[in-house]
């Protein structure tokens, strides 16, 4: 059993479609199916068949579709270890949310990467739903996005979580804005046009949570590249937002933006650092956890300057929205 067979028959348990399998591992279908013919002979197992509903797995398929993924994670792994043993260099992925990459990470791995010259970090955005995915394959280390609902049993979880970073998320416009003045109904608020930041597309979280309370309709709703971006134009008068309340404290202060009166426009969250229950408690990640719930880190979180350059490896995936362009599905 090779790490390559075990690469394709994971691709295509993941995929549930050989084809689709080739086209991801940039191999050709023969070539897949030649790795898990292998398989096949080698476990007396047929792992599975093709159905007019897809791949049906079998029991014995099922299991090692759970263990491929977890050999693999362990053989990129233990290379990037070895590797960095070799350097003295440690890397520390960190997945997140759009919204804490934007306003709280930065002056937390600035602070954090200071502290340790042997330290790499590598931070990417994904929706938080994938976060647990990306931990079980052993794609991060660590992590940070809303506050994950509680599905296991205590002790039985995969993953366990800390809360890093309480906030408030206000409902916003713009001083000339028609909802700047008087009482707002939920019905109007329902009615306006909401600029808002990438994390309006992601299915979990507090920024969808809003939306879905509020009922807001998805041809109401413009995405911008980013919350910045989209509170600019709310300062204009253009519509409605959705911001961070110790981040905008400034500009209420100053009225460049105004909290409507009416129903609730303030909503409590939190952010959770999360890594698998089974992580090396001195490794990086579980030092970066212990750290972000210290109040130096909160402090870094909240008034963060911002990383210098090659301080950490940016692994962000960016997709740019035209400032006039609606809302586009969630991919």
């Amino acid at each position: 059993m090779t790490p390559t067979q075990l690469r394709a028959f994971s691709a295509v348990a993941r995929l549930g479609s050989v084809k689709r399998a080739a086209r991801e591992l940039d191999v050709s279908e023969a070539a897949v199916s030649l790795h898990i013919g292998k398989l096949r002979k080698l476990f007396g197992d047929r792992l599975f068949s093709r159905t007019g509903a897809g791949l049906a797995f079998t029991p014995g398929g099922l299991r090692l579709a759970g263990r491929a993924t977890e050999l693999l994670g362990l053989q990129d792994r233990t290379l990037r270890e070895v590797s960095q043993a070799g350097t003295g260099t440690r890397l520390l992925r960190i997945a997140s949310s759009s919204l804490f990459v934007e306003y709280a990470a930065p002056g937390l791995i600035e602070l954090f990467v200071g502290r340790a010259d042997d330290l790499d970090v590598e931070l990417s955005v994904h929706s938080p739903s994938r976060f647990e995915e990306l931990l079980s394959d052993r794609a991060v280390d660590v992590a940070i996005g809303p506050a994950r609902e509680q599905t296991e049993p205590a002790g039985s979880a995969r993953v366990t979580s800390q809360s890093i970073l309480r906030y408030q998320l206000l409902t916003v416009v713009g001083p000339g804005h028609p909802l700047a003045s008087g009482r707002t109904a939920p019905e109007r608020l329902r009615e306006q046009t909401w600029l808002l930041g990438p994390s309006a597309l992601d299915h979990t979280g507090l920024v969808p949570a809003v939306l879905r309370r509020f009922d807001v309709p998805e041809a109401r709703q413009r995405v911008f590249q980013s919350h910045a971006c989209a509170l600019d134009e709310v300062k204009k008068g253009g519509g409605v937002g959705l911001a961070l309340g110790y981040a905008i404290s400034h500009d209420l202060s100053t009225g460049r933006l105004l909290v409507p009166s009416g129903p609730p426009v303030r909503t409590g969250g939190s952010w959770s650092a999360t890594a698998l229950t089974d992580r090396d408690e001195a490794g990086p990640a579980a030092e970066f956890i212990r750290f972000a719930t210290t109040p130096r880190a909160t402090q870094a979180m909240l008034r963060g300057s911002g990383v210098h350059r090659g301080r950490f490896r940016s692994g962000v995936h960016v997709t740019l929205w035209n400032h006039t362009a609606p809302r586009l599905p969630a991919p």
